[in-house]
C-alpha cells in the first residue's frame, strides 16, 4: 500500500511476516503487558482502534493488524476465506511468538475471532466481538436482505470494482447519525483496500461461505473460549438480537448498547476499553448483563 501509516501517540509499526504473508501491526503498550489483539473489519484497518488503543495500553500489550489486503498488509489475489483470515492471525501470534491472547474484533474481526477460537481455543484469554452476528444468530430474512443489499454488488466481478470505492465511503458513514467521520479518516480506510480486495471478501463469503454456513456448519460446535459479543441496538445487520446468554453457548453472552448502531470502537470505544478491563469471570460468556440502558 503506497504511503506510510498515519500516526498515533505511543504506536510503532512493523511489517511481520505471518505464515508467507507480510502483514502490517501497529503496536503499542509494554511488550511484557497481556496481550490484546486487535483485529478490525470492512472497509477498515488498524486506524478503527486510533480511540481505543491508547488507554487500552496503559495495562495491555496492543497488537492491532491489518487483514490481509487491507490498510498496509500485503493484498495477494487470493486467500480471502475468512478461515484463511483467521490462519493469518494465528500465524501472526506464532511470528510474535504469543501463546495466548485476549482478543478484540469488529465486524469481520470478529468473525475470524469465533472462527480462531473454534479451531484454538487454546490461543485465547477471552474474546469479545463487536458489532458482529455471532455464528449461532438464527437465520431473519429481513436481516439477510439488508446485508445482501451491499454484499451482492460488491461481490461481482465486474461491477463491484466499478462500486468499491464509492460504497466503501458510503458505507463508511452509516448510522452514525450526526456524529459524520471525519472525511481525513474516510480517506485512511478507504484509499488502503484495493477494490479487488473488497470483491474477493464479499464474493468468497457469498459464493463459498454463505451457503455452507445456512446449512449449519457451526451449529453443533461449542465455543470453549469465554466470549461477549457487543451489538449496537441501532445496528441494522444485528438488530434485535435478544442480550443475554446464548442457547447451547454456555460460554457466549451478548450486551447490547442503546443509541449506536455499527461503529462503536469508534463511536462509544469506552464500552470496549471498559469490558478489557473488567475480570474475567465477570466478562466471559457466563454473565448476564442486561442492555445498557
Amino acid at each position: 500500500m503506497a504511503g506510510e501509516p498515519p500516526e498515533l501517540a505511543g504506536v510503532r509499526h512493523e511489517h511481520v511476516d505471518a505464515a508467507g504473508l507480510r502483514m502490517h501491526v501497529a503496536i503499542a503498550g509494554d511488550e511484557h503487558a497481556p496481550p490484546v489483539l486487535l483485529v478490525h473489519g470492512w472497509p477498515q484497518s488498524w486506524w478503527e482502534w486510533r480511540l481505543v488503543i491508547p488507554a487500552l495500553a496503559e495495562r495491555f500489550r496492543v497488537i492491532a493488524p491489518d487483514l490481509r489486503g487491507h490498510g498496509w498488509s500485503e493484498a495477494p489475489a487470493r486467500g480471502y476465506e475468512k478461515e484463511q483470515l483467521a490462519s493469518d492471525l494465528l500465524a501472526l501470534l506464532d511470528a510474535l511468538a504469543i501463546e495466548r491472547v485476549t482478543w478484540i474484533g469488529h465486524d469481520w474481526g470478529g468473525w475470524t475471532g469465533f472462527l480462531a477460537a473454534l479451531r484454538a481455543p487454546e490461543r485465547f484469554e477471552r474474546m469479545l466481538a463487536v458489532c458482529i452476528p455471532h455464528l449461532w444468530t438464527r437465520p431473519d430474512a429481513r436481516k439477510a436482505a439488508v446485508t445482501l443489499g451491499y454484499q451482492g454488488p460488491l461481490s461481482l466481478p465486474v461491477i463491484g470494482p466499478r462500486v468499491a470505492d464509492r460504497m466503501a465511503r458510503a458505507i463508511l458513514q452509516a448510522g452514525r447519525g450526526p456524529e459524520r467521520l471525519a472525511q481525513q479518516d474516510v480517506d485512511i480506510f478507504a484509499e488502503h483496500i484495493p477494490p479487488a480486495v473488497t470483491v474477493a471478501m464479499y464474493r468468497t463469503f457469498l459464493v463459498r461461505e454463505l451457503a455452507p454456513l445456512a446449512m449449519g456448519r457451526y451449529a453443533h460446535a461449542v465455543l470453549q473460549v469465554p466470549s461477549t459479543v457487543i451489538l449496537g441496538a441501532a445496528d441494522a445487520v444485528t438488530r434485535g438480537t435478544p442480550p443475554g446468554p446464548v442457547p447451547g453457548q454456555p460460554q457466549l453472552s451478548v450486551r447490547v448498547l442503546e443509541r449506536v448502531a455499527h461503529w462503536v470502537p469508534e463511536q462509544r470505544p469506552q464500552a470496549i476499553v471498559e469490558w478489557a478491563g473488567e475480570p474475567s469471570a465477570a466478562a466471559d460468556g457466563r454473565s448476564q448483563a442486561p442492555a445498557e440502558a
